[in-house]
């Protein structure tokens, strides 16, 4: 089934308002199934979760429903989805629970080109554990990150790997299974960010070999939230800081506090907004595996569009040139500083912000310090016309 881009924006009221937006790896823009699910659990008779009353088992289902949805998207099991506050306070809880099991020598692989939310946990944690940081560097003219980047870090003292499954600053797709494997043979887990990478791909947890997997509800058209996939029996294996009455249950013990059930509905009716993007039968895991191809095809042909457009323009470099990436374009204008352009495009309705985007060491290792680029990524929603768009509007970046 061909890909309706026009069918896909009619969902989205924000598009109403005129703007091209390029800023979706900062958070997209969401459908109106999303809101109206936000809304009706949130003004519906709802509590704490529990089997007595209406709004108990009201809540309870909202749980139960949106860890299925999460595992129906990743390729994972229900009982292994955790949900917290955002990919980042996932990620540093996780390390400090893995962290006990460590001690002086053991050793923490991260790279350049992630994300800090993947790199700044695990070196806090090493400090506290007494662990050595490796850092795995990449090629900062293509972006690529080699296999042996990382591989040539690994020994028996290795306890974690962390990789980005797509680095949202330059859209690179590390072979995380080649990285996974190698790590597992020196008997380390593999920490994989997929907040970048779910919203533009099928994924599948296991054919990854991601240890655990991190994604981000709001960057693919849902609410502001993190969630993690893990086999249940590995974080059975975890202690997590925690209330003394909290259940030891996997995976409420991760889980602080009462769930934002509200979200938790919004993050559903996102995945099921997803596994619909093209008319399809099947299971929701299906539709999804089909709808994500579709739109993977779909943002291929129009991030061509997008950086032939932006190559032609003198003065402007784009960063970055890797076969394996997401839709998600960063480049420099002579001349100008990140945020000018920012600021100039957004007076022509185009918002493509510019700085660093919390990828800092990567934004360094490239050579653009702590001030980075712009970056245009592409979402569901994107069409030909905002490409034209935001080439136009950066071609008059240019002028004075």
């Amino acid at each position: 089934m061909a890909y309706d881009v026009e069918r896909v924006r009619q969902s989205f009221p924000a598009l109403k308002e005129g703007a091209a937006h390029f800023d979706g790896p900062g958070g997209s823009q969401v459908p109106r199934q999303v809101g109206h699910a936000i809304a009706g659990t949130i003004t519906a008779a709802i509590a704490n979760r529990g089997t007595v009353t209406a709004a108990e088992r009201r809540a309870d289902s909202v749980v139960n429903e949106a860890r299925q949805a999460v595992a129906d998207l990743l390729g994972a099991t229900p009982d292994g989805v955790v949900f917290g506050r955002s990919m980042t306070q996932l990620t540093y809880d996780i390390s400090r629970a893995l962290a006990k099991q460590w001690s002086a020598g053991d050793e923490v692989v991260v790279t350049r080109l992630d994300h800090d939310a993947n790199i700044r946990p695990w070196v806090r944690a090493a400090e506290v554990a007494g662990a050595t940081v490796r850092w795995a560097p990449f090629d900062p003219a293509t972006g690529e990150l080699a296999v042996s980047d990382v591989t040539d870090l690994l020994s028996e003292r290795t306890r974690v790997v962390a990789v980005t499954g797509a680095s949202n600053i330059l859209g690179t797709r590390p072979d995380v299974r080649a990285i996974a494997d190698a790590a597992h043979a020196q008997g380390a887990l593999v920490y994989v960010d997929g907040v970048h990478l779910t919203p533009h791909a099928s994924v599948d947890v296991a054919s990854l070999g991601a240890d655990f997997f991190v994604c981000s509800p709001y960057k693919f058209l849902g609410p502001h939230l993190g969630t993690l996939a893990a086999d249940p029996g590995l974080l059975d294996k975890l202690e997590p800081d925690k209330l003394l009455p909290q259940t030891d249950d996997v995976p409420e013990r991760f889980e602080l506090g009462t769930l934002p059930y509200e979200l938790l509905a919004g993050t559903t009716a996102a995945i099921d907004f997803l596994a619909d993007l093209v008319e399809g039968d099947g299971d929701r895991r299906s539709r999804l595996v089909a709808s994500m191809a579709a739109l993977e095809d779909y943002e291929a042909g129009l991030f061509a569009m997008l950086l032939d457009g932006l190559a032609a323009l003198d003065g402007v470099t784009l960063h970055g040139s890797a076969v394996q990436r997401t839709p998600t374009a960063l480049f420099s204008v002579a001349g100008r500083t990140p945020q000018e352009v920012y600021e100039r495009l957004a007076l022509a309705g185009v918002n493509a912000p510019g700085g660093n985007f919390y990828a800092l060491e990567a934004s360094r290792w490239l050579g653009l310090g702590d001030e980075g680029a712009t970056r245009a990524g592409l979402a569901p929603y994107t069409d030909s016309s905002d490409i034209d768009r935001l080439v136009t509007a950066v071609a008059d970046c240019r002028t004075v």
